[in-house]
């Protein structure tokens, strides 16, 4: 099974890995976009303006475009503690045990503007590029990634849950079996609505439940039976599409 989470946009300083090795990611057929990526935002750095206009940030973040600078350069660490925000501290990966960790560096992936797409144990820098980004001399984001990535994404084996958010999703269509969860709230009528506020929380707390249970789900029955066991409101509403219910 592998879990396809959203990056975030805020990510951890630091780090005590060694600098960018592309080699050292998992993937390795996105390396060639990955480089020409990394090439254009160091080059796109050593014009702040342009950097903070392309990247859609103010002059007070202008502390990203030197991340940017960096990128060759500065200390990695695992993609799962690099991102952080709302989804990613209802993942807490801190508390997982030695035995959920390892389940869940085999489990958990992480899409990325920069990367693509890394796995959860994949070294890299502290950066700023979103999905819906355009770098000057190469285009948009998406356009990039579009021809590279899905062909990656569709042959991926077995069981695949995206939990991605649109932006991300745009960047590569997964195979038709590919099981997508849309977190939903419930009133007092019984009528289901998409949330946006609880979204990245609840998406946040499936991925750890499935990414550390004991059995790995292979179908998605297995899965809706692994999150209800867990204490999540989990319906299946179509062959392949589930619906997260907020609330306990």
């Amino acid at each position: 099974m592998l879990v396809l989470l959203p990056p975030s946009e805020t990510k951890a300083d630091g780090g005590k890995g060694a600098p960018l090795d592309l080699g050292a990611l998992s993937f390795p057929e996105l390396n060639p976009v990955r480089a020409k990526l990394a090439d254009a935002l160091v080059e796109l750095a050593g014009d702040v303006p342009a950097s903070l206009s392309a990247l859609g940030i103010s002059a007070r973040q202008s502390d990203e475009v030197t991340r940017n600078a960096r990128l060759w350069t500065s200390p990695t660490m695992p993609a799962l503690r690099r991102y952080t925000g709302v989804l990613y501290d209802a993942l807490d990966v801190p508390s997982f045990t030695r035995a959920g960790l390892a389940k869940a560096q085999q489990r958990l992936a992480v899409t990325s503007a920069l990367f693509g797409v890394v796995s959860a144990t994949d070294p890299i820098p502290a950066y700023r590029l979103s999905g819906g980004n355009t770098v000057p001399s190469l285009g948009t984001v998406r356009g990039l990634w579009k021809p590279a990535l899905e062909p990656v994404l569709r042959a991926v084996e077995g069981l695949v849950v995206d939990l991605r958010s649109g932006t991300y999703a745009a960047f590569a269509k997964l195979r038709p079996d590919a099981v997508t969860v849309r977190v939903v709230t419930e009133d007092a009528h019984g009528n289901r609505t998409t949330v946006s506020h609880f979204n990245k929380a609840y998406k946040g707390r499936l991925a750890a439940v499935l990414a550390t249970s004991r059995s790995e789900p292979s179908t998605v029955d297995q899965l809706v039976r692994v999150a209800a066991k867990a204490g999540l409101n989990v319906a299946r509403t179509g062959e392949h599409a589930l619906e997260l219910l907020t609330g306990d």
